[in-house]
């Protein structure tokens, strides 16, 4: 049986569902490489006002996150995936990292938390003691709810810093107060346009000397750098110059297998908002290395490139719309609703390709159910499938 899908020409055409789905492998974190998904929310669907904030499923949120760990790898929690700054407000956020964090420890599962700016007014010009304090109050939550932190990029750091001098002196106060090594946040601008010249430079050579600095004046303070610039080669250029002890987590959604592969010198770690749908998959790859396969690894995670491509393309801030639909498909929620509404962030072709692709590498455990849900949200846009 094959479901109509939305053509290129703007007609239909058949697709034929896949009927060999990707089983999940339950297993402990790998040794080689640490894996991070970067995990979405679940949004509360009979939330009466979108006025009064965000209203989250937390059943259905955690069990996801549980569903993670179960597989070995860690979570990135509260950061971009989970709709940062497009719709989930700080106290929703704070929430979101104590339960989560307190989930983790039930686990022992491994876990970081974004920490940021973003309980400011936003469009308002604020201090610089402002944004210091702001960081600080979320620094502090984080590490008393037991989670490791990584401190996010802020769109209030990047409106008022006059060079890199004020970058040097914010994250270097936040450093000298962290309980425990921290992850910088190099997110770049194609995920969030508010953060074109962060560190205080346009030029990506004068920035790269920018958090080198900082993290050289800050010895033992800094676990990693989370580098999401979609620059294969930049990356690799990165992590060359960082010194001993300090990881690279590849936040590159396009050239992730290559990075993390390694050029058999030094290789990437990872945080990344794909490993929230390809999961399964991910876990698997990861194995592979520890077994030193590379050619397996890239067997398994090389095909899912192409999703990854197609659910991160411009304007690439709304690539949470196609996680949560594929979310919904795979059967780890019940409903197609995101936090503000961004449900309507992609198209209906841009997501019936995302299903296509997805069920491609097996990534729905009842392709029925994916199926069905997929033939119902076509009858939503008055598509018969």
């Amino acid at each position: 049986m094959s479901i109509r899908l939305p053509a290129a020409d703007g007609g239909l055409r058949p697709y034929r569902p896949n009927t060999a789905p990707f089983t999940p492998l339950a297993h402990a974190p790998a040794r080689s490489r640490t894996f991070y998904a970067a995990a979405h929310v679940v949004a509360d669907p009979l939330a009466a006002s979108a006025e009064a904030g965000p209203v989250l499923d937390w059943g259905s949120t955690l069990a996801f996150r549980r569903r993670l760990w179960s597989q070995g790898l860690g979570v990135a929690e509260a950061m971009d995936t989970a709709q940062r700054g497009m719709g989930l407000d700080w106290p929703t956020a704070a929430e979101l990292i104590r339960r989560s964090a307190a989930e983790a420890r039930a686990m022992g599962g491994r876990i970081v938390c974004g920490a940021g700016t973003d309980q400011l007014e936003p469009g308002r010009t604020h201090s610089l003691d402002a944004i210091t304090r702001a960081y600080e109050e979320q620094l502090a939550h984080t590490e008393a709810c037991g989670a490791g932190v990584v401190l996010m990029a802020s769109r209030a750091l990047a409106r008022v810093a006059r060079g890199p001098e004020d970058y040097l002196e914010v994250y270097g106060a936040l450093l000298r107060q962290s309980a425990g090594p921290v992850v910088l946040h190099w997110l770049g601008p194609m995920f969030d346009a508010e953060l074109a010249g962060y560190w205080g430079h346009e030029d990506l050579d004068d920035v790269i000397e920018v958090f080198l600095k900082i993290i050289y004046e800050s010895p033992g303070k800094v676990d990693g750098i989370k580098v999401s610039l979609l620059d294969a080669e930049r990356e690799v250029g990165i992590r060359r110059r960082l010194p001993a002890g300090v990881r690279c987590y590849t936040g590159d959604d396009y050239h992730y297998p290559q990075l993390i592969a390694g050029d058999g010198e030094l290789a990437s770690d990872a945080l990344l908002g794909i490993f929230d749908p390809i999961a399964p998959i991910a876990a698997r790859a990861a194995l592979a290395l520890d077994r030193d396969d590379q050619a397996g690894f890239r067997e398994l995670l090389d095909p899912t490139v192409p999703l990854s491509i197609h659910l991160f393309t411009a304007p690439t801030r709304f690539y949470k719309t196609g996680v949560v639909l594929l979310a919904w498909l795979a059967g780890h929620q019940e409903h197609f609703a995101m936090v503000g509404g961004l449900q309507s962030g992609r198209s209906l072709p841009h997501l019936a390709t995302a299903y296509e692709l997805a069920d491609g590498l097996g990534l729905f455990p009842d392709p029925e159910l994916a199926e069905d849900r997929m033939r119902r949200l076509l009858s939503v846009y008055g598509v018969a499938s």
